[in-house]
């Protein structure tokens, strides 16, 4: 049975090339959202590590269901009656040089419920900025939405957030999450607008939460995590630095908003 309101939160993080800190600052947010009614958390794309280069992320993977990481975000999860949402570790993959970008849920009971693996990767090169996720990650397939006792939820990686036929390919939904570690550059341009956009288009809440700030290998993420409601009202948001943004899912809002303005039942293609 769905619950009428839950709290969800979005743990923004600044991680650095060392697993094992990385998860200390992880359980620190989690605790904290925990001790402020959330029910349900995220945490930021590549939470566990971002190294010096690609290849670090590379050399972290896992096995799915069997790594570290994953045995702390099961422990994490049970420990403190809450769904973990790991907003990407990277995974195995068919080919050595390359990972999976996985998103995992995990229920209160430290059950992985769902996975997800990023499908569009992205690209961009504006003077000496470049980045090509073709090279070390293996693209998923299969887009994937998980019903949970707060609703269903469609789950996307960073660059998926351009490419709104992916929601509408799972919706209808109640909540959309986004972890994501965007540039700043592209950040500063676009983050904000599409998120509030994928949220009124779908007419349901939006969790973004990012990586924010300056890292140890010289990289600037863009932060600015936030909640959306269905209208494209930010909830709460933070801007840079490691914490928590917290708010109210509220599945009379949704149900109102619907109502008022059916525009997903007015849809024609």
């Amino acid at each position: 049975m769905i619950k009428k309101n839950c709290r969800i939160a979005a743990l923004q993080m600044v991680s650095g090339p060392r697993v094992a800190d990385n998860l200390e600052v992880a359980g620190r947010l989690v605790a904290e959202a925990v001790d402020q009614g959330a029910q349900l958390v995220a945490l930021p794309e590549y939470f566990p590590i971002i190294g010096a280069a690609d290849a670090d992320r590379v050399r972290a993977r896992e096995q799915f269901g069997n790594g570290p990481v994953q045995d702390w975000l099961a422990a994490t999860a049970a420990r403190h009656d809450v769904w973990i949402i790991a907003g990407s570790i990277p995974l195995t993959a068919t080919q050595p040089h390359q990972m999976r970008n996985s998103t995992l849920v995990f229920n209160d009971g430290g059950d992985c419920v769902a996975r997800y693996d990023k499908i569009h990767l992205f690209g961009f090169k504006k003077g000496a900025e470049a980045y090509n996720e073709s090279a070390f990650i293996e693209p998923g397939d299969t887009p994937v939405a998980v019903d949970t006792p707060f609703g269903r939820i469609a789950l996307s990686i960073c660059y998926d957030l351009r490419f709104p036929e992916l929601y509408r390919s799972l919706g209808p939904v109640d909540l959309i999450l986004m972890p994501a570690a965007f540039t700043d550059t592209t950040g500063r341009a676009h983050w904000e607008i599409l998120l509030r956009a994928r949220a009124i288009e779908n007419q349901c809440y939006l969790l973004a939460v990012g990586q924010g700030g300056q890292h140890e290998n010289g990289r600037m993420t863009h932060g600015n995590s936030m909640i959306v409601d269905p209208w494209g009202e930010i909830l709460d948001r933070k801007m840079k630095g490691p914490g928590v943004v917290i708010a109210d899912l509220d599945h009379a809002r949704i149900a109102e908003i619907r109502e008022s303005l059916p525009a997903l039942a007015h849809r024609i293609l």
